[in-house]
C-alpha cells in the first residue's frame, strides 16, 4: 500500500508513481492518438463529410452514451471500493480479536510452555491467513504447530491448533468451563474472518459485467474520432487518447482494488498488519 499526503498535490500532479494507470495504457494511448490523426487526415483532406447535412450532429451519439459509461464506471468503482473496505475492516477484526485473545491468556497466568505455544500460534494465524488469500503455502518457521500438509487449508490447521490446546487447558483442570467458554468465542471469530476474506478474494464481479465494460469503453473511444473531427480537426489527436486514459484509468483502478489481500500498489497493507500483530502479541505475553 502506499503511504502518502493527500495535500500534497504538486506530487500528485507531475510524479509518476509505479501504480500510475499511464505505465500500463500508453501504448493503447498511442495507438489510439494515430488512429484518430489518420482519420483526422482522411476526413480534412478527402472525404470531407463535414460538408453534408446528416454528420452535423454525429456527436450527439457520444454525448448520450458518455453519460452512461460514466454512471457504469462510478458503479463499478464504488462496488470494488466498497470490497476494499470490508477487507479492510476484517483484518482489523483480526487484530483485535489477536489482541484479545493473548490479554485473555495473560490474564490466565498459564505455565510458560502455554504461554510459549500461543505466542507463536496467535500471529501465524494471520501470516498463514495472508499466505492464503496470496494463494501460496505457509508452513511456519518451526515445528512448534502440529505438522501441516501442503494440500490442506493452513488457517484451518492454525486454528486446529489453537482450539485444542485450549481444550487440553480445560480437560487438564488448568482453566474452567467458564473460561474455555470465553476464549472459544475467540477463537470462533478466527475462522469467521476467514471466511470472510475468502468471500471477497473468491467472488470477483460478474464477468459478464467486466467484459462489457470493457467492450465498451473500447468501442466509445474508438468511435470518437469519426464523431469529432468534423469540430475539432487535428485536436482529435491529443483529445481522445486523454479521453482514453480517464475512462480506462478508472477500470483498472477498480479492478486492481477489488482484490485487497495481494502485492500491488494499491492493495491492504496486510504484511505490515501481520507484523503489528506479532509484535503486539508479544508484548502482551510477555
Amino acid at each position: 500500500m502506499i503511504n502518502y499526503n493527500p495535500k500534497d498535490w504538486v506530487t500528485f500532479i507531475f510524479h509518476v508513481h509505479k501504480a500510475d494507470t499511464i505505465r500500463i495504457l500508453w501504448p493503447l494511448m498511442l495507438s489510439v492518438a494515430l488512429f484518430s490523426g489518420c482519420i483526422a487526415f482522411l476526413e480534412l483532406n478527402y472525404l470531407k463529410l463535414a460538408e453534408t447535412t446528416y454528420v452535423k450532429n454525429i456527436g450527439m451519439m457520444h454525448s448520450l452514451l458518455g453519460f452512461v459509461i460514466s454512471m457504469l464506471l462510478v458503479f463499478r468503482t464504488n462496488t470494488s471500493y466498497d470490497r476494499w473496505w470490508e477487507g479492510r475492516r476484517l483484518l482489523g477484526g483480526l487484530t483485535n480479536v489477536s489482541r484479545n485473545f493473548a490479554i485473555k491468556l495473560k490474564a490466565l497466568k498459564l505455565k510458560e510452555t502455554h504461554i510459549e505455544f500461543f505466542e507463536y500460534a496467535i500471529p501465524k494465524y494471520a501470516f498463514a491467513l495472508k499466505e492464503h488469500l496470496r494463494e501460496k503455502q505457509y508452513f511456519g518457521k518451526n515445528s512448534l504447530l502440529i505438522e501441516v500438509d501442503g494440500g490442506k487449508h493452513i488457517p484451518n490447521q492454525v486454528a486446529t491448533s489453537i482450539a485444542s490446546r485450549i481444550f487440553e487447558l480445560q480437560a487438564s483442570g488448568e482453566i474452567s468451563q467458564e473460561q474455555l467458554i470465553i476464549l472459544n468465542a475467540d477463537v470462533q471469530q478466527f475462522t469467521d474472518i476467514c471466511g470472510g476474506c475468502e468471500r471477497i478474494k473468491r467472488t470477483p464481479i460478474p464477468y459478464s459485467y467486466s467484459a462489457f465494460i470493457k467492450k465498451f469503453i473500447f468501442i466509445y473511444v474508438i468511435t470518437l474520432p469519426f464523431g469529432w473531427v468534423f469540430s475539432l480537426g487535428y485536436f482529435v489527436i491529443p483529445i481522445v487518447p486523454f479521453i482514453l486514459y480517464v475512462l480506462a484509468s478508472l477500470e483498472l483502478i477498480a479492478e486492481e482494488i477489488e482484490n485487497p489481500f495481494g502485492e500491488d500498489a494499491n492493495d491492504l497493507p496486510v504484511d505490515e498488519i501481520c507484523d503489528n500483530i506479532e509484535k503486539h502479541v508479544g508484548e502482551i505475553l510477555r
